[in-house]
């Protein structure tokens, strides 16, 4: 009765899907997964970024600001001098007998030291706040980030935290000095918006007023973006922020000149609304990144919950402006520690260089395994092709990257795997040297040489794992292949040519020479 050869099975659908995956990458076809190529072979633009996290601190104070002005409007609570001073929110209520409705609205703000005296409030974040957020302020930028080159177009970036404030972005792809450009104006633009009230009743004094007088009122002294002479003097604490906007368009004005229609969430609609009814007649400063855009008079009540930015724009800066407002603002200041380019022919080079290595490694594994091996070199040398086409396949079908690194580890893989063969191959070997049939030599061949193989290949995997989990860029991606690589080494070492010789043990009795199947003479 013949028995199912299980393992055999196992490993042509290990084939066929190695083959069936792998051909998009390899044919660089335009259907299916393929696997993107990482910076360093395909050229692009590597940018290592620093957080400004203290600022996003401030960002939040600014918030607790913005809260308690629009709590005490819509209570009709009396306060007196909101300011912030020294990352504090400073305010005073008039009335002794609204101090309960006040603290029973800071109890719903987490995260803040409160003091009092007498009528006077002063509020400051907690350690473990500012703590949690300068670390989220990081996290957010990095997403943040990764939208907007999303949304830019550009194919695969890679956008990851590095240490406690660093991000490092890596743009394949990336050629000309004009996209690097864009690239990094899009990255770096804080997109802060903020509709501000200007200061009606000072607003004559804004050219012989300076910082700390305005500073005094709970004012900020801001410059036109088309013209920094020309001056706003606006409120400290916005009426609104870019975190109530849920989209941002370009559109044209009546002299077909770009602009960013942009639109606000429920609550921004509401507050938007109250705001310009109750202050017909005066002017709202539109301010993009402290730089005031405009600043129109209210006509009217605006409903509806939609503005508009106008500032000379080009359709490109129209266009990366709307960008980055539907991603988000940035909570900090992103600024570029280094940077380093790579161009498409270097990276050509890296591709040849790695080729021609891995082909010769291939190429004199081959040719040994056949030399020294016969038969069993060339079933150990299907073994190696599969597995190549495995490690392929995988990181395919998970979008993986392949960097230079990453082609190392394949090189590397390609030694490990054959190691495998001919740990079992030796075996046998040696048990037919001492005289054990055929059958029985490889039988206990594979089963002796079991432990061996997989203690090697746990021990090489779990160092793999560490470099993944400590490693960044371009170490991981050694770490990724190398893993893969030592999974499917595994399998097709241990079951594939397992399989392939119990679907030929019948021949291979017969064979009058069969030790030299296994190059024994």
């Amino acid at each position: 009765m013949k028995i199912f050869n299980y393992r055999l099975v196992i490993f042509i659908l290990s084939i066929i899907f190695g083959i069936v995956f792998s051909i998009p990458s390899l044919l660089q076809t335009d259907t299916g997964k393929k696997i993107s190529l990482g910076l360093d072979l395909q050229g692009g633009l590597h940018m290592l970024l620093g957080v400004n996290t203290h600022e996003a601190v401030t960002s939040k104070i600014k918030t607790v600001a913005t809260s308690i002005k629009y709590f005490s409007d819509d209570e009709e609570l009396l306060i007196d001098g909101l300011s912030i001073e020294n990352d504090s929110v400073v305010f005073t209520v008039l009335d002794a007998d609204e101090m309960p409705k006040m603290d029973e609205m800071l109890k719903q703000i987490k995260g803040l030291d409160i003091s009092k005296e007498d009528l006077k409030y002063t509020l400051k974040l907690t350690a473990e706040d500012i703590a949690k957020t300068k670390d989220l302020s990081v996290a957010q930028a990095v997403e943040t980030i990764r939208n907007r080159l999303d949304q830019f177009g550009l194919s695969e970036p890679t956008v990851v935290r590095q240490g406690q404030t660093d991000i490092v972005v890596e743009l394949p792809g990336i050629k000309t000095q004009e996209d690097e450009k864009a690239a990094r104006e899009l990255i770096s633009k804080p997109a802060n918006l903020e509709l501000m009230a200007v200061d009606e009743e000072r607003a004559d004094q804004v050219y012989t007023m300076t910082s700390s007088q305005a500073a005094a009122y709970g004012d900020v002294i801001l410059e036109d973006t088309n013209n920094d002479k020309v001056k706003y003097l606006v409120k400290e604490i916005p009426i609104l922020n870019g975190s109530q906007v849920v989209d941002a368009q370009v559109g044209f004005d009546q002299s077909n000149q770009p602009i960013i229609n942009f639109t606000l969430n429920s609550t921004g609609a509401r507050i938007f609304g109250e705001f310009t009814g109750k202050n017909v007649g005066k002017r709202l400063a539109v301010v993009l990144d402290g730089k005031v855009y405009s600043a129109p008079n209210i006509r009217e009540r605006i409903g509806g919950g939609s503005g508009q930015i106008s500032g000379g724009f080009t359709m490109i800066e129209a266009g990366n402006i709307a960008i980055a407002l539907r991603s988000g603002a940035l909570p900090a200041t992103v600024t570029l520690l280094e940077k380093r380019s790579v161009g498409p022919s270097l990276g050509a080079d890296s591709i040849q260089a790695s080729m021609i290595a891995l082909i010769s490694g291939f190429s004199l594994v081959f040719i040994f395994m056949v030399i020294y091996y016969r038969r069993a070199g060339v079933i150990a040398n299907i073994a190696l092709i599969t597995n190549v086409f495995i490690i392929i396949a995988v990181m395919a079908m998970f979008g993986a990257t392949l960097t230079l690194p990453g082609m190392a580890g394949i090189v590397l893989t390609v030694g490990m795997a054959v190691d495998a063969n001919v740990i079992i191959t030796e075996r046998i070997r040696e048990l037919i040297r001492e005289g054990s049939s055929i059958p029985k030599a490889i039988e206990d061949g594979y089963s002796n040489a079991m432990r061996a193989i997989l203690d090697a290949n746990i021990t090489t995997l779990l160092v793999a794992v560490l470099l993944y989990a400590y490693g960044t860029g371009p170490i991981k991606g050694f770490a990724i292949t190398i893993s893969i690589g030592i999974l499917a080494s595994m399998l097709t070492a241990i079951l594939g040519t397992h399989g392939i010789y119990e679907a030929l043990m019948s021949r291979i009795s017969r064979d009058k020479d069969s030790k030299k199947w296994f190059g024994v003479k």
